[in-house]
């Protein structure tokens, strides 16, 4: 683990976001927007949709870069998908990849727009040159994700004081499980049975680059704790579970420190159901 600024160190990283990417996150807010399951299941409100630009504006964060995991809105994609955001305003320059379920396999596209529905878990921030937190391991030793090992050592360190990060990290060496959402389901979700039944789980290779927010714990917002999607170069991309080769798999990731916490249009009523 250390600090360093990224800044062109890894040519060879699959995330095409040049000089907008997440090395270059600069002042760095962590936004969760409706990034709880309650406007997914049990049953789909698709009138939940979004933009990134006026999550911007709200944020008071205008022309703001963002990058995360969520879904992709089903009116653009003609179904439901995962969404893997990267997106900077300012320059409006849009990388994002989306997942989605077609005759019966899941497929990885570019997605060009900054709209978006039903949830997402974002790293907002100017999109400038700063330094970022690197963080490397090897070898997976326990059960626990990467994302989750990280989040244990920031509860250790910090205890009751929330602390969250966002970045991009790549699975050099390995396999992932994932899984790809299909279009929505026609009977109420009501328990995580009902939704691990519904959603594709397949097994993907190495690189795979993750895009990631997570917080320490969960200060009474109602937050997602942690949340990755990622993509790849050749065709594989989807919320991320964890690595399926601990012997082999080797992590490599770049991480910015939140300044603020946002939770936007919180959902109603809440429940605890597919929030793995």
């Amino acid at each position: 683990v250390g600090w360093q600024t990224l800044a062109g160190l890894y040519p060879t990283f699959p995330l095409y976001c040049g000089s907008v990417g997440m090395g270059h996150l600069g002042l760095p807010t962590l936004n969760y927007l409706s990034c709880r399951p309650p406007y997914l299941v049990p049953s789909v409100q698709r009138h939940k949709v979004y933009n990134l630009k006026d999550i911007a504006e709200e944020i008071g964060l205008p022309g703001a870069n963002f990058v995360g995991a969520g879904a992709g809105s089903s009116r653009l994609a003609g179904v439901n998908c995962e969404l893997m955001p990267n997106s900077h305003l300012k320059t409006s320059t849009i990388e994002t990849h989306f997942a989605k379920m077609k005759d019966g396999k899941p497929v990885l596209n570019r997605y060009e727009s900054n709209e978006f529905g039903l949830l997402a878990n974002l790293l907002a921030s100017e999109g400038k040159k700063g330094r970022v937190l690197k963080i490397v391991a090897k070898q997976r030793l326990s059960d626990k994700t990467f994302v989750g090992a990280i989040r244990t050592a920031l509860g250790k360190k910090y205890g009751d004081k929330p602390v969250a990060l966002g970045g991009v990290f790549l699975i050099e060496k390995g396999n992932a499980k994932l899984h790809v959402m299909p279009d929505f389901s026609d009977t109420p979700l009501k328990t995580d049975d009902d939704v691990n039944n519904w959603l594709h789980f397949y097994e993907a290779h190495a690189p795979l680059t993750m895009l990631s927010v997570c917080v320490s714990h969960d200060p009474d917002l109602d937050l997602r704790v942690e949340h990755t999607h990622g993509f790849s170069s050749h065709g594989q991309g989807g919320h991320y579970h964890y690595d399926t080769t601990p012997k082999e798999v080797e992590y490599i990731g770049y991480f910015s420190i939140a300044e603020k916490i946002f939770r936007i249009d919180a959902p109603q009523d809440t429940h605890a159901i597919g929030r793995d």
